[in-house]
């Protein structure tokens, strides 16, 4: 066998060779790790959070999770409205949403599904703290002991919490409320919305339990709990208090919570509600991607909404056309300054760039600001063309509100994008070509088609790619000029994100808008080659 070769530190060759190039890879990832941290801040966790908003649904779950637990059974075939059990579980789940101010929220989200939703959810949430009240009145007309706080402590709390409690100082937040194993298993109703009671207690009010006499639905639950099995024992607290309570409840007057809900809100008696509620119960949804392509999810299944508020594939449509238009002229009014750029002398060369650099010295809001002056009817391009006899007072040129305006501003402002890209391409073009070609007999013209413009296509690429993106994504410069007809789906993202506040529908419009990117991206790489694209060198 041959001798294995050994390096100066007593390893074999190859052993220190490739401990060589793992020291070598961990310092190149080293050096490139700031830069992927930041990418991955600004970057991939945005796309992430954008792309898990757009399917997220579960505020509907986590703000009434007793009623969607219940609502699961309900057929809406069978019943047109839920049973009693349903509206109980809601006025619990709704008591709960109402001291952390989250039904308002959830009324929102459902709005979106169903208009008129959020004012059922608004009239209710003054409505439900009474909802419940007449256990409370008969539980304290048994014995004044159930209004007591320390009753409801001593029966619920786990006695770990007791002694914790107790020897509390004072100093910081009070310990979280401890449900105890045998009120779990005494009274599993009570504990539940009870332990909820507490949190809500202590976490928002900022409270203790020990203070704060239980909501009426706690005081119902308890009913519940004492009518539906045998006296509980619980060895905390006295056996003839939950006996005595356990044989007075049995004669006990009923709250029917349905009615309750209905006389706060008829909108509560409405099967559609409740339909939309178990339909979006689900802690994620599609239903913010059908939005998106002008479709709805219903309990009746995927349905096209009505013709009149189909706007979001138009606008797709509308946007991508308007996109390639401006790319067009971008092309058409760049290449040639461009090629000056690259042509003249570098003192009016130099000149010229500085023009061409200019409007980035200028804030967007103005330069877009000024083309709204420029376009309008009354605006200084109509009165020339008035005064030069092009067209006449009475039939100005509309060029203001609409595509014409957008595709005008639009092209101005991001000509310059164009314009660079192609000059640092053209640059690097020798002019010996051009020469050579004429030399052989080739026109001016066959020189330019054959010769010049073939090297010039990567700097037409990077400048199309350049423009296209920014274009599709402009929000701005549409909304001042764009007016109905001129507005981009970036301005439908922006108006869901600061003023509707349906950030899933932004969402879900904004993942759609950067699949169609990429996918255009994949076919121009596909058909041209990325490889072509270049900035000069």
């Amino acid at each position: 066998m041959a001798e294995q070769m050994m390096a100066a530190d007593g390893r074999t060759l190859k052993s220190s060779l490739n401990r060589a190039l793992r020291r070598q890879k961990l310092r190149a990832m080293l050096l490139i790790a700031p830069l992927l941290l930041f990418i991955m801040l600004t970057f991939v966790i945005p796309i992430g959070q954008m792309l898990f908003r757009s399917v997220e649904n579960q505020i509907v779950g986590n703000t009434i999770p007793r009623t969607v637990q219940e609502l699961a059974s309900w057929d809406a075939s069978i019943d047109p409205l839920p049973h009693e059990a349903v509206y109980a579980a809601f006025a619990k789940d709704m008591a709960i949403a109402v001291e952390e101010r989250r039904h308002t929220r959830l009324g929102s989200r459902l709005n979106y599904e169903l208009a008129g939703i959020s004012s059922q959810f608004r009239r209710s949430g003054r409505d439900v703290s009474d909802m419940g009240a007449v256990y409370t009145e008969q539980f304290v007309a048994l014995d004044p002991v159930w209004e007591d706080p320390a009753t409801w402590t001593t029966l619920m709390a786990d006695p770990d919490w007791i002694a914790e409690l107790a020897a509390w100082d004072g100093d910081g937040a009070e310990p979280a409320f401890v449900v105890s194993e045998a009120a779990q298993d005494a009274l599993p109703q009570t504990a539940d919305i009870y332990s909820d009671f507490a949190r809500v207690t202590q976490e928002t009010n900022n409270r203790s339990p020990t203070t704060v006499q239980p909501w009426n639905v706690v005081y119902a639950a308890l009913y519940e709990d004492l009518t539906t099995g045998p006296a509980p024992q619980i060895d905390s607290v006295p056996a003839e208090l939950l006996q005595d309570a356990a044989t007075a409840a049995q004669g006990f007057a009923t709250e029917d919570f349905r009615a309750a809900f209905l006389d706060s809100s008829n909108g509560w008696g409405d099967t559609r509600i409740w339909q939309t509620i178990q339909t979006f119960s689900a802690p994620y949804t599609a239903g913010y991607f059908l939005n998106s392509i002008d479709m709805q999810m219903t309990p009746d299944g995927v349905v096209m909404v009505p013709e009149n508020q189909q706007i979001y594939v138009k606008l797709f449509i509308r946007t991508l056309i308007m996109s390639l238009t401006i790319m067009g002229a971008c092309i058409l009014l760049g290449y040639p300054v461009a090629w000056m750029l690259a042509n003249l002398p570098s003192r009016q060369a130099n000149l010229m760039l500085i023009l061409v650099l200019l409007p980035f010295w200028t804030s967007l809001l103005v330069r877009t600001s000024a083309w709204k002056v420029l376009l309008q009817q009354q605006g200084v391009i109509n009165d020339l063309l008035v005064w030069i006899g092009l067209v006449s007072d009475a039939n100005r040129l509309t060029m203001i509100n609409n595509a014409t305006g957008t595709v005008i501003a639009m092209t101005h402002i991001l000509l310059p994008f164009m314009i660079l890209p192609l000059y640092s391409v053209m640059k690097t073009i020798p002019p010996s070509y051009l020469r050579a070609a004429k030399s052989l007999g080739a026109t001016n013209w066959t020189a330019f088609w054959r010769v010049y413009f073939p090297q010039s296509v990567p700097g037409i690429g990077a400048g199309s790619i350049l423009v296209f993106i920014l274009s599709i994504g402009y929000y701005i410069t549409p909304e001042i000029v764009g007016g109905t007809s001129g507005i981009f789906i970036s301005n439908r993202i922006a108006y869901h994100i600061s003023s509707s506040l349906n950030w899933g529908l932004a969402a879900a419009l904004g993942t759609i808008l950067l699949v169609v990117v990429m996918a255009l991206y994949w076919a121009y790489d596909r058909i041209v080659g990325i490889d072509n694209v270049k900035l000069g060198g």
